[in-house]
């Protein structure tokens, strides 16, 4: 008999209910969830820490150290219409990141890198994009798709040049610093990753956590959840309990202004594909609105 099988012998379950990758336990002395282990990941090891750092928003674990699962006490959401559930959630991570931040000795190498791969993309997506453009351009009769596109290229290049043109910014600020911040951070930060308990608040799935920049939770979340979000309001909510410095944003600015590759052999029905193009576009417009009052001048306030 393995650990699971003790345990369910143990707290004898009468229910299984399968949600995406975990198996709710029903039992007989209150309810389970059992996930598989992420490999080289001991979330055993990542919530001490955390405690130890008196951050506690998270579900308990047992671990059974020959068994391949982690079962975690049962989060049910006490609030499940909540108004102001980004910004709690944005709390949660401000404090993560504040009660897990410290420097890293880096050598140059490390910014350089960061630098080339950003830079490689953004070439990659400018010619990517404008390969379709000119070929949309030749056609007789463009499809609603290829029209939404070219009617909005100039918007697309614009965003990846002002990316590019951040990014020499962002390096000529890091290319000498011989130290990094990171933190502990979730690395995979959605809406759906918060619930808000009867007496605490928990961020779930952890299983991606890992020591990095605190660039990439905000960035993920913005991805993640562009489109439900007012992300001004809770970017300004993280700034007030904890800070970026002036490279820690451009980084940021520069990330979510990538724009999203768009798949033109996709293969679904034409309605299907107008709607993610239009989703995509909504991106960058929406990430433009967002940006904006960051790069306006003192003039253009006047």
């Amino acid at each position: 008999m393995n650990k699971l099988d003790s345990f369910k012998s143990l707290y004898k379950p009468f229910r299984y209910t399968i949600k995406g990758n975990c198996t709710i336990l029903e039992t007989t002395s209150g309810n389970f969830v059992v996930k598989k282990k992420p490999k080289n990941k001991d979330i055993p090891s990542i919530f001490n820490y955390l405690k130890s750092r008196n951050f506690i928003y998270f579900p308990e674990v047992y671990s059974y150290e020959r068994d391949d699962n982690y079962i975690y006490e049962y989060v049910e959401d006490a609030c499940t219409i909540n108004p102001s559930k980004s910004e709690d959630l944005i709390t949660i991570v401000a404090l993560l990141h504040s009660k897990t931040s410290y420097n890293k000795e880096v050598s140059e190498e490390v910014y350089k890198e960061i630098y080339e791969n950003i830079k490689n993309n953004i070439v990659y997506l400018k010619d990517y994009y404008l390969k379709y453009y000119e070929l949309f351009l030749k056609s007789i009769y463009m499809s609603p798709q290829e029209y939404e596109f070219v009617r909005n290229y100039s918007k697309i290049n614009a965003a990846l040049l002002f990316s590019e043109n951040e990014l020499d910014n962002w390096y000529s600020l890091v290319k000498e610093k011989k130290s990094e911040r990171i933190s502990l951070i979730h690395n995979n930060l959605s809406l759906e990753h918060y619930l808000r308990g009867q007496d605490k608040d928990y961020l779930i799935s952890w299983d991606q956590a890992k020591f990095d920049t605190p660039v990439l939770d905000l960035f993920k979340l913005y991805q993640n959840n562009f489109w439900e979000l007012e992300f001004s309001t809770i970017y300004k909510k993280y700034l007030e309990i904890t800070s970026l410095s002036e490279s820690e944003q451009k980084l940021f600015f520069i990330l979510i202004s990538l724009v999203p590759e768009i798949d033109f052999n996709d293969k679904d029905a034409e309605f299907a594909s107008c709607k993610n193009m239009r989703k995509k576009l909504d991106y960058i417009y929406k990430t433009e609105a967002f940006l904006k009052p960051y790069y306006t001048t003192d003039t253009e306030n006047q």
